[in-house]
């Protein structure tokens, strides 16, 4: 999953990127409104944390540019703790949950993971596709109840699938949402991972649709 940062002190944004990163993620980062409204309104992210007090380009108006133009991934803002009415004007211009700083990190990852499954309409952090299953708080996966070792683009590619599950993914969406905006978009390592997981999962759990992409799904469904 692909995440944008969105804070101008540069400390914080450090330590967010690297947290997030840490648990799984592809994290880009700005430093400013400008250039965060940029990033969003171009990049197809899963999620965005956009603090509100930010240089060149506030918050609250990059919000709002980003859902006039129909962009609609979860936005989680960062908010001043004695500043409730920029909690109010975030809500308004479309967020869809808030942080009041200084908070714990461990904070920002439970409403991030919360945010991701929501919006690919899941209400748990456990995902299931007949014996696979996938825990985001641990980053846990196990077939038949035996945990089984991924790499960190192998989960990414899997986490992608489960909040997914039933729907055909392009690879182009796949490598959208795995890599970072530097990444050779040329590259054929999806078809790589893609092998790699059905030898870890089960050759029948990732469907090739040809010439649109692959499937997530429990083949004992189709039978």
């Amino acid at each position: 999953m692909r995440l944008l940062v969105v804070e101008d002190d540069a400390d914080l944004n450090r330590q967010l990127t690297a947290a997030l990163t840490d648990a799984g993620y592809v994290v880009d980062s700005a430093h400013d409104g400008e250039e965060g409204h940029f990033l969003g309104d171009t990049e197809p992210y899963d999620a965005v944390i956009l603090d509100l007090g930010l240089p060149v380009m506030d918050g609250v108006s990059v919000l709002e540019s980003w859902r006039r133009d129909e962009r609609k991934m979860p936005v989680l803002i960062l908010t001043a703790r004695d500043r409730w009415s920029d909690k109010v004007s975030g809500f308004d211009a479309g967020a869809d949950d808030y942080v009041s700083k200084p908070f714990h990190m461990e904070e920002i990852l439970a409403r991030v993971r919360a945010l991701l499954r929501r919006s690919a309409g899941h209400a748990t952090s456990e995902f299931v596709c007949g014996p696979v299953q996938l825990d985001t708080r641990s980053a846990r996966v196990t077939v038949d109840g035996q945990a089984i070792k991924l790499t960190s683009l192998e989960y990414r590619l899997l986490a992608y699938l489960m909040h997914h599950l039933g729907r055909v993914v392009s690879r182009t969406e796949l490598v959208e949402h795995l890599y970072d905006q530097d990444f050779d978009r040329d590259s054929n390592t999806i078809e790589v991972f893609i092998g790699r997981l059905r030898k870890k999962l089960g050759a029948d759990y990732i469907r090739t649709v040809r010439g649109l992409g692959y499937c997530l799904t429990n083949p004992e469904d189709a039978a």
